[in-house]
């Protein structure tokens, strides 16, 4: 169901979004105004936004999930009807989720903690159950253009601590930085985990695990580890001889 849209956004909450990763053009593009109906009471009270294009929209048992733990000072901005989203969580104050249009996540999770980011420029489509999880501090900033085949997991975090028994350092992320860029296709099954950056035009091969790693432009990257297999690609949502 489309939502009752109401006062424009804020220049406020406009500069938080800048600062969190998202592109000036993508906020420009489109009018964002406040969702006034459907939430409650302490969404307002809390200091909490809801903020969506025209047209856009959660399932409305996806915004019954979001809305079942209070939280403060987050920020949650739709661009796009997400009628095949399976859930969008909050787990925590202050935290970002920037969908913007032109994004499909079938049967698609998003995870967003406190202090965290979770912004997913459009186009983007993500073929079937992509989990997109940003927690401790830590944020998923993903560049127009996307293609991610099914089962893809994008997650800053481990969600547990594996720690050196002699030292007690923590040997796993914690509150690590993604990046994806422009134009980059994700096939079956990758995983993306830790501190990434990958570049525009890369590709990241089925079942391969990218994770605390740099994968170089217009590269494909296979196993696990990761690795650079082939240079110098580029790849079309053609599929010509």
């Amino acid at each position: 169901m489309e939502w009752t849209r109401g006062e424009l956004m804020t220049p406020e909450h406009r500069q938080r979004l800048r600062d969190a990763g998202v592109e000036a053009t993508a906020l420009d593009a489109r009018e964002w105004r406040a969702v006034t109906a459907a939430l409650p009471a302490w969404w307002h009270d809390l200091g909490n936004a809801l903020y969506a294009a025209d047209g856009a929209f959660v399932p409305d048992a996806v915004l019954a999930t979001l809305t079942h733990i209070p939280f403060r000072d987050s920020l949650v901005v739709i661009g796009s009807p997400m009628e095949w989203l399976s859930s969008l969580l909050v787990g925590g104050d202050r935290a970002i989720v920037f969908i913007d249009a032109r994004c499909a996540l079938t049967a698609g999770d998003v995870y967003c903690g406190a202090d965290s980011r979770v912004v997913l420029h459009g186009p983007m489509i993500a073929t079937r159950q992509a989990v997109i999880d940003a927690r401790n501090g830590g944020s998923v900033v993903v560049e127009p253009d996307q293609l991610w085949a099914a089962d893809v997991y994008v997650a800053t975090d481990d969600m547990h601590r594996l720690a050196d028994r002699r030292t007690g350092e923590r040997l796993n992320p914690f509150g690590a930085d993604i990046h994806i860029g422009r134009h980059v296709w994700l096939c079956k099954d990758a995983v993306v985990t830790g501190h990434v950056d990958i570049g525009e035009g890369a590709v990241v091969g089925m079942r391969s695990v990218v994770r605390g790693q740099k994968v170089p432009a217009h590269t494909v990257v296979a196993g696990v580890p990761a690795r650079v297999v082939r240079e110098d690609v580029d790849w079309s949502l053609d599929d010509l001889p």
